[in-house]
C-alpha cells in the first residue's frame, strides 16, 4: 500500500492538505456583517423616552399636509379645530368629519392669534392652502417637539429635542 494512498492527498513537501479554519478575508467579512446588524437593530434598544411624543407630532405633521394638499387640489376649504379643554383635535377633510386624541399638545401659534394654550382654535385651510405659517407645540417631560406648516411653500417640519 502506497502511503499517499492511506493517509489521503500528499502535497510535494510530504505535508497533509489540511484546509480546516477560516481566512482572514473571511473573518473580516463575518465581522463586518455582525457589526452591520448591530448597528441597525441597537438603536432602537437605546431610543430616549420620547416615541409617543415623536408619533403625535409626526400624525400632526401629516394631518396637517393632508389637509393643506387637499384644500389646494379640491379646491374646498378645509377645518382644523383644536381642542385643549378636551385634548382633541377634530378637522373636516376630503374624506368627512375625524378626530384624534392628543395628550401632549401645549399650545398652537398663528401669527394672527399669538400662542392659544386654552379654550379653542379654529385653523381654515382655503382654496389656495392655509393663510398663515401654523405651528403646534408638543410637550412630554423634558422633550418638546414644534410642528410647523410653512403657508408659503406647504412644508411641514418637525424639530425638537430635550428641554432646554
Amino acid at each position: 500500500m502506497n502511503v499517499a494512498e492511506s493517509h489521503g492527498p500528499v502535497r510535494a513537501s510530504g505535508y497533509k492538505n489540511n484546509n480546516s479554519g477560516f481566512t482572514l478575508l473571511e473573518l473580516i467579512v463575518v465581522i463586518f456583517i455582525i457589526s452591520l446588524l448591530a448597528a441597525i437593530v441597537l438603536p432602537s434598544f437605546y431610543q430616549s423616552g420620547d416615541s409617543a411624543l415623536k408619533s403625535q407630532a409626526r400624525k400632526t405633521a401629516s394631518l396637517l399636509r393632508y389637509l393643506n394638499d387637499g384644500s389646494i387640489a379640491s379646491k374646498e376649504a378645509y377645518t382644523l379645530e383644536f381642542d385643549f379643554t378636551g385634548g382633541k383635535m377634530k378637522w373636516k377633510g376630503p374624506d368627512g368629519e375625524k378626530s384624534e386624541t392628543l395628550e401632549r399638545i401645549t399650545s398652537v401659534e398663528l401669527p394672527s392669534k399669538g400662542e392659544v394654550k386654552e379654550g379653542q382654535i379654529l385653523v381654515f385651510f382655503g382654496p389656495l392652502g392655509i393663510g398663515e405659517t401654523l405651528t403646534v407645540h408638543f410637550r412630554d417631560g423634558d422633550y418638546h417637539m414644534d410642528v410647523t406648516l410653512n403657508r408659503i411653500s406647504g412644508r411641514v417640519k418637525i424639530t425638537g429635542g430635550v428641554k432646554g
